[in-house]
C-alpha cells in the first residue's frame, strides 16, 4: 500500500503525485496501487488512461506533420526552418512572417495551422513555441510599403526578414506556398501550415505577433474595431471606413473601392 509517513495517501495526494509524473508512468502507478484504494483510484486511473490515449493520438498526428522535416533530415539537412505569414488579406496593418526551427522529435500538443485553433490556444502555444524552438525570427512589412510594392512582394520581403533574424542561417526551408529568392535549399508546399510542424509553428508566431500589433493599434484608432477583426474586411470594418475615412494604417490599394483619397 502507498503511504506518506506511515499513513494512507488521500485521493488528492494520489492525483497530485500522478500529475507530477510522466503520463505513461502515472497510468502504470495508478493501476499498481488500484487494488489498495478501490473505485476512487480506479476512476482516476481511467481518466489518466484516456488522457494517455489522446496523447498518443496527438503524437501520431504530429509525427505525420513532421514528414517534410524528417525527409529533410534524411537528406542531411540540420537547421530546418518553417516559414509562414499572417496578414496578406486585411485592409489595414502589416503583413508579418515568421521562420521557426524546431528540434528533432519536438512534441508540442495542439500545434496546428493557426487558423484551425482558438486565439486562447494560439496565445499559449506562442510562448511554448518560443521556449521550445531552436531558433526563430519575425519579419514585418508595413501597410504603406505594401501599397508601394504589392502584397506578394511584401510577403516575400517579410519572409526574408524573418530568415535573416535567425541566429544561425538555415540550410533548408519549408515555405507555405511562396518561393523565396534566397540562396537556401527550400521546399514550397501549398497549405504547409497544416502539413508541417515547423510551418504551423511559424504560422502561430506570425499570427499572434500581428494580432497583438493590431490590438495596440485599436487604442489609437478605436472607431475601426481593430481589436475585433484585426484589419480584415468585415461588414463593421467597411462601414467604419465609409463613415470615418481611412486611418493612417489602412492599405490604400486595398480600400479604394470604399474610399476615394
Amino acid at each position: 500500500m502507498v503511504t506518506i509517513m506511515n499513513r494512507k495517501m488521500t485521493l488528492n495526494e494520489i492525483k497530485q503525485k500522478a500529475e507530477d509524473m510522466p503520463l505513461e508512468e502515472a497510468v502504470l502507478w495508478l493501476c499498481d496501487i488500484l487494488p489498495h484504494y478501490g473505485i476512487s483510484v480506479a476512476k482516476l486511473a481511467d481518466t489518466f488512461s484516456k488522457r494517455l490515449v489522446r496523447l498518443n493520438e496527438e503524437r501520431k498526428r504530429l509525427q505525420q506533420m513532421s514528414q517534410y522535416e524528417i525527409m529533410a533530415r534524411n537528406k542531411g539537412f540540420v537547421h530546418i526552418g518553417g516559414i509562414d505569414e499572417a496578414g496578406r488579406g486585411p485592409l489595414a496593418g502589416p503583413v508579418v512572417a515568421s521562420c521557426v526551427v524546431l528540434p528533432e522529435n519536438c512534441i508540442i500538443e495542439k500545434l496546428n495551422d493557426s487558423k484551425k485553433i482558438s486565439s486562447s490556444v494560439r496565445d499559449k502555444l506562442f510562448d511554448i513555441i518560443k521556449n521550445e524552438a531552436i531558433d526563430y525570427g519575425v519579419g514585418m512589412v508595413m501597410h504603406d510599403e505594401i501599397d508601394e510594392i504589392n502584397i506578394l512582394n511584401a510577403t516575400k520581403k517579410a519572409m526574408i526578414q524573418a530568415v535573416n533574424k535567425l541566429k544561425h542561417k538555415p540550410d533548408y526551408l519549408i515555405v507555405d506556398a511562396v518561393e523565396l529568392p534566397i540562396a537556401v535549399e527550400q521546399l514550397t508546399v501549398e497549405k504547409a501550415d497544416s502539413l508541417s510542424v515547423s510551418v504551423a509553428a511559424a504560422s502561430i508566431i506570425a499570427k499572434v505577433t500581428r494580432d497583438r500589433w493590431m490590438e495596440k493599434s485599436h487604442t489609437l484608432y478605436p472607431e475601426y474595431g481593430f481589436d475585433a477583426h484585426k484589419g480584415y474586411g468585415t461588414k463593421e470594418h467597411i462601414e467604419a471606413i465609409k463613415k470615418y475615412g481611412l486611418s493612417p494604417i489602412h492599405r490604400k490599394s486595398f480600400t479604394q473601392k470604399w474610399w476615394n483619397y
